[in-house]
């Protein structure tokens, strides 16, 4: 039997951008229709940025078949970033079929407006029939286009409803103009018609305004790819596109141009502008060596620089990527509104006939039964509801990311705020993260020098922070180093290897307790540090007798800039803070009250292995808790993984922030509460926005069933309500993050 595990299945993701959705009803049915491709195993579609994300086992053209099923539902298949890289000339781009409709509508409304003071303006009824139709069937044929093609699947979206309603409209208008006695003037409804087509004809174009405006923040990402790299070649400096620069060569930079790619400085000294990435206005003073971001604007300084990424591998191309998926991910709630939506035309198409059928069995003129259910039909379309949560995700995100807070996806950003107790990791994230060696205490038969230049070789290939200031120390005295052999790393406690002759052991007190090392005398010293809040470790050396303890070596770190303001911020919005460090507890408890933790209230978790960070933020969890871990490091990553939210520091590791689903970009700890800042107006917007639209349909379909609103004032109603949701959400691009 076989009884090995089961490697899953491969899959791969395609977005896909697509032209033609107007309204929710419209997300489901492409999302439908894509589900439906045999290999599909997710889709989801997002009305704001007009893609689609589909997750596909590998097959044959599938992607020319995922195409093939979008054009076949009704919509238009397109470039995935057709809706962010588009750039209109003008402001008022598209307006032109808005413009014609109001131009032709205005004529048909005018007497509306005389008969408010006694006037009577009726045009004939040949002229109302002229103005109208080209409304109705010109500029109204992207309705009839997309109705059909949502009736052909048995579905219906706001399309439809425009399309029946106006159509009524018009359709009774002509009958009762054929049908009116000669020379009589019948009352007709031409107006109606042509003033709902052209009134949704302007809210889709605000609403595309508004749009724009959303997708500002991946556009200012893209644009800050220079077109052009100085390329050094064998025949001097030579201008290149960009996508032939390659890794390794060497790039000119000249004063106030961005740095094109990812590299290192190799000559000349300058001031970058990293604000872009980090949202930090002051420029960062860059040395040889110094890594250099793409994107990022050179100083006063012309610089040669040694190209380290290109292309999708450099750190701007995995921004724009996170921000992007961020913007097309389908918030849980979203789901919820997506349901609604689904069952919400056939219901509002049974409601307009019940209302037809209601007013007109009650005695009320047919012509004014047909009103009241055109009425019901403009009023319902579903638009403020599809855009409601993508359009204040897409904003949300967009000013985050702009602050250099980058939010992976949309679930974290949803969860943020509920977060009531957040776990950090201590070095490097909540302290410098670059310990000094603050004292050496060697035995009396060590000499002190000998032994630091012992330690510093076995820790020279290690890049914890504790072993670098052991080798910092060695160099600050000029002593020299020798190649260390069979080096082996314990996790969590410390390193062996020999350094020439002797076999040495450098590593934290409880690993030496667990070997059995006998600390002596120095068992009092160790005490007396680590009261003072010192991280102590020692140095053992293998010697025939055994193990022999040789020296004590105390490690002090100070608190990052910012970090007690981010714990009191956060501790004032009523979340609880944690603390786990792998150091023994009176060093972290020490540090904690530096901090402004409470040490006797459990806001210091101390001596945890890296591995079992991951256990801790699991048991935080079922105490009911909604847990975020701060982290930086590799040994982060399960943690920040396992957390509701994982919050990675930028100054960190590729790992922690592939585990996290929110990136600090500037590793600022103030970004923490700035986060969960965000995560809250974010949601509150988009509460707001499900509020307003599912308040809209409530009360505007018994109103227009009841006969309170004609089509007129339907028609408009429906458009402003796509509207105020895409305009309150755009009042998320004010927000900055409290200093």
């Amino acid at each position: 039997m076989n009884t090995g595990s089961t490697t899953p299945a491969p899959t791969s993701t395609l977005d896909i951008g697509i032209g033609g959705m107007t309204c929710a009803s419209c997300v489901a049915r492409v999302e439908k229709a894509l589900k439906r491709v045999p290999g599909v195993q997710d889709a989801s579609v997002n009305l704001a940025t007009e893609s689609a994300r589909v997750v596909y086992a590998p097959s044959e053209q599938m992607q020319a078949r995922l195409l093939r099923a979008v054009r076949d539902a009704g919509y238009e298949p397109r470039a995935a970033d057709a809706a962010v890289t588009a750039v209109d000339a003008s402001p008022w781009s598209g307006f032109a079929p808005v413009a014609l409709g109001l131009a032709l509508s205005a004529p048909l409304v005018l007497p509306m407006l005389g008969d408010l003071f006694g006037q009577h303006w009726m045009l004939p009824a040949l002229w109302q029939f002229l103005l109208a139709t080209p409304v109705q069937f010109v500029l109204g044929a992207r309705f009839y286009k997309a109705g059909w093609h949502a009736l052909k699947n048995f579905s219906g979206n706001m399309d439809l409803l425009v399309a029946i309603g106006t159509s009524a409209s018009w359709a009774l208008s002509v009958w009762l103009w054929l049908s009116a006695a000669p020379g009589a003037m019948a009352h007709l409804y031409f107006e109606s018609s042509a003033i709902v087509v052209s009134l949704v004809l302007l809210g889709k174009w605000l609403e595309g305004r508004a749009k724009r405006q959303t997708t500002a923040a991946i556009r200012a990402l893209h644009a800050l790819r220079p077109d052009v790299a100085h390329l050094i070649g064998a025949d001097g400096e030579v201008d290149v596109p960009l996508a032939e620069v390659l890794v390794g060569d060497s790039l000119v930079v000249k004063p106030g141009e961005r740095f094109p790619v990812d590299g290192e400085l190799l000559e000349g000294q300058t001031q970058v502008d990293e604000s872009m990435l980090t949202g930090e206005p002051l420029p960062v003073a860059k040395d040889a060596g110094a890594a250099l971001t793409g994107g990022s604007i050179n100083g006063e300084g012309r610089v040669v620089m040694r190209v380290r990424a290109v292309g999708s591998e450099t750190v701007l191309a995995h921004i724009i990527r996170l921000v992007e998926d961020a913007q097309a991910a389908k918030a849980p709630i979203q789901r919820m509104v997506d349901q609604v939506s689904a069952v919400f035309v056939p219901v509002v198409l049974l409601i307009a006939l019940v209302t037809l059928l209601a007013w007109w069995g009650s005695g009320a003129p047919f012509e004014l039964a047909l009103i009241r259910a055109v009425a019901v039909l403009v009023i319902a379309c579903p638009c403020a509801l599809g855009l409601a949560t993508p359009a204040a995700i897409m904003t949300g995100t967009g000013v985050a990311a702009k602050h250099g807070i980058l939010i992976k996806d949309a679930l974290a950003l949803e969860l943020a705020h509920k977060v009531d107790v957040v776990a950090f990791d201590k070095t490097g994230t909540l302290t410098v993260g670059r310990p000094q060696l603050t004292a050496l205490k060697v035995e009396a038969d060590v000499l002190e020098d000998e032994l630091l230049a012992l330690a510093a070789s076995l820790q020279s290939g290690s890049e914890h922070p504790l072993a670098r200031a052991v080798v910092a120390a060695a160099k600050a005295r000029q002593l020299p180093l020798l190649a260390p052999e069979n080096v082996r790393s314990v996790p969590g406690r410390g390193s062996e290897g020999l350094v020439g002759a002797r076999c040495l052991l450098i590593g934290s007190l409880r690993w030496m307790d667990e070997l059995q090392v006998d600390l002596g005398a120095m068992a009092a010293v160790a005490k007396q540090r680590q009261a003072q809040g010192a991280t102590v470790s020692a140095v053992a050396e293998r010697t025939t007798e055994g193990l022999r303890l040789r020296a004590l070596m105390a490690f002090g770190d100070e608190p990052k800039p910012g970090a007690k303001e981010a714990l009191a911020a956060l501790r004032a919005r009523g979340i609880r803070t944690v603390m786990i460090s792998g150091d023994n507890r009176g060093a972290a408890e020490a540090m904690a009250r530096q901090l402004g933790l409470r040490p006797e209230d459990g806001e210091v978790m101390a001596e945890v292995l890296p591995g079992d960070k991951m256990a801790r933020v699991l048991e935080l969890k079922q105490g009911g808790h909604v847990v975020a871990m701060v982290g930086d490091g590799v040994n982060d990553a399960p943690a920040l993984a396992a957390a509701d939210v994982g919050l990675a520091m930028g100054n960190g590791t590729d790992v922690a922030m592939h585990a996290a689903g929110i990136t600090l970009m500037r590793g600022d700890p103030l970004l923490v509460a700035a986060a969960f800042d965000i995560s809250d107006r974010t949601v509150a917007k988009i509460r707001q926005n499900l509020f307003w639209a599912f308040a809209y349909n409530v009360a505007g379909i018994p109103l227009a069933a009841l006969g309170f609103l004609n089509p007129v004032l339907a028609g408009a109603a429906m458009a402003m309500s796509s509207v105020s949701v895409m305009s309150n959400a755009l009042l998320l691009k004010r927000w900055k993050p409290t200093k």
